[in-house]
Formats: C-alpha cells, structure tokens, sequence
C-alpha cells in the first residue's frame, strides 16, 4: 500500500459539504458543515453551532469565520472515517 502525500489544499477540498470543527484561539469552537472557504481562509459554515468551554452557546443557519485578519489562528477537524486535522496560523 502506498500513501500519497496531500497537501493542504487537497484535503480541505475533500471535507467541503462535511462536517467540521474550527477551533479558535479564543477557546471559542464552531461546530457545522464546511460549504466553503477561500485563499484567505475565510470559512463559511451551515448548520452551525458555538461552543464555549466545551458549552453550546449558539445555533446559527450560516457562519462565516473571517480567516485573514493576522492575529488568531484556527485549526479544521473534519468528522468522517477518521479525525483529520489541519492548522492554520
């Protein structure tokens, strides 16, 4: 079996329309369906729900995470088959 190294963009396009968790700096998680992001990091989610210190705070329809603005970083669990992890920042 041979492994096939992914880069980053590879496997955010592989978790479109999944659903995701987008942990923030701030302790603050958002919890939905990835619809889409750009190459500024932007994240739109649907169907999403905010946690705070591991509390729902939150439910939106729509989300949208500002992903450049150069002072946070944030990191996209995807929830299919297995936990795959990216960090941005």
């Amino acid at each position: 079996m041979s492994l096939r190294k992914q880069t980053p963009s590879d496997f955010l396009k592989q978790i479109i329309g999944r659903p995701v968790v987008v942990k923030l700096n701030s302790g603050v998680d958002y919890r939905g369906v990835l619809a889409c992001l750009d190459g500024y990091m932007n994240i739109a989610l649907e169907q999403t729900e905010e946690y705070v210190n591991g509390q729902l705070k939150n439910k939106y329809g729509d989300a949208f995470i500002r992903g450049n603005n150069g002072n946070s970083s944030f990191l996209i669990l995807s929830h299919h088959k297995r936990n795959l992890l990216l960090t941005i920042g």
